[in-house]
Order: C-alpha cells, then sequence, then structure tokens
C-alpha cells in the first residue's frame, strides 16, 4: 500500500483515487485555491513520508504541479495520458477507470538533480532522430512514450524536458522508443 500522502486537485479525484488504490491518504487542492497554509502542510508531509503529486492532464494541472515542484521539488509525481482522463470532453483524473489509475501509480517518477542522469542529457535533435518531433504520426508516438515511461502527454519540448527532469537514461529511451514502435502498443 501507498504510505506518501498523495496530492490531487479535486475532491472527485480523491475518490477516484481511492476506489483505485483503497485507503490511502489523499489531500485534494480545490484546484487554484492552493493556500499557503496546504502547500506548507504538503511541504511538512514531503519531509515525513513522502508526496506524490497526480494533478489533471491539462494546462490547470500542470501550472498547480509546477507550484508545488517549486515548494516541494523532492515530491514523486504520477502522470496520467488525457486519452486515459477524459469523458464526454470533460478531462480530469476523477475520469479515469481504476486499473489505468493503478497503472499511472506503478510508475510514479521522481525528479533527479539538475545533472543529466547517466551522462545523457535528451536534446531536440535525440526526439528528431526517434522520429517523436517532425514526423507525421509523432503526437501519437509521444503519447504512447509518454505512458510507456510514466511521463504522461506532452509536447516535444515538455517530452525533452520530462525526461532530464526525471532521469530517463538514454538506454530506457531508446528502448521505450522501440517498444512503442514496433512492440506492444503502450
Amino acid at each position: 500500500m501507498i504510505q506518501e500522502l498523495i496530492v490531487v486537485e479535486g475532491k472527485n479525484d480523491a475518490q477516484a483515487v481511492r476506489r483505485a488504490l483503497g485507503p490511502v491518504d489523499v489531500l485534494w487542492t480545490e484546484g487554484f485555491g492552493l493556500t499557503e497554509a496546504k502547500l506548507e502542510y504538503i511541504a511538512q508531509m514531503a519531509t515525513r513520508r513522502g508526496v506524490i503529486v497526480l494533478t489533471d492532464p491539462d494546462t490547470v494541472g500542470e501550472q498547480i504541479r509546477e507550484r508545488i515542484r517549486q515548494r516541494v521539488p523532492e515530491a514523486k509525481h504520477v502522470f496520467l495520458s488525457r486519452q486515459l482522463a477524459i469523458k464526454d470532453r470533460d478531462i480530469g483524473v476523477e475520469n479515469a477507470n481504476p486499473a489505468a489509475l493503478r497503472e499511472a501509480f506503478a510508475r510514479v517518477v521522481t525528479e533527479q538533480s539538475v545533472t543529466p542522469h547517466r551522462g545523457w542529457h535528451c536534446e531536440m535533435q535525440d526526439l528528431l532522430k526517434a522520429g517523436l518531433v517532425g514526423a507525421p504520426a509523432a503526437a501519437e508516438l509521444r503519447s504512447r512514450l509518454g505512458r510507456r515511461l510514466g511521463l504522461g502527454d506532452t509536447n516535444a519540448k515538455q517530452l525533452m524536458h520530462r525526461l532530464n527532469r526525471f532521469g530517463i537514461s538514454r538506454e530506457e529511451f531508446w528502448q521505450a522508443v522501440e517498444e512503442v514502435k514496433h512492440g506492444d502498443r503502450a
């Protein structure tokens, strides 16, 4: 069972996470209602037992995640793809089925230090070479790669940033690219 505090945006997100994971400790930010007191509590919990952040795969969710990341850089992160979090044109964690949430939590990522992981720093030419930018199916391939690596949906620049931020090695990157291109469809 997950021991860390799980931070989500809303009450319905918290209910969805509990349906998927059982009796876990969940705090919701109330969207942009994330107060200084809640940020302080999240920071304290990160020190005591750890924090995992799961926000909606949309612009607001990314802004909330970034606010938490700035205050609590040691927080762990879970990303959910838009495809798995959409229902009737509404994007949100609360729309994901329990199996999708369990799979997302199986791929928790932790931010690495600012130094390149294992001597590799992903650059745009790596994404070009992999067909993740500038190719007809690049967006779909990035989406499948994001699910495979637990990095969520991204544009090319965000993917490059997350590969570096979360310490994905060159080997992990190329193996995942091959799997999503030629193996099972993540």
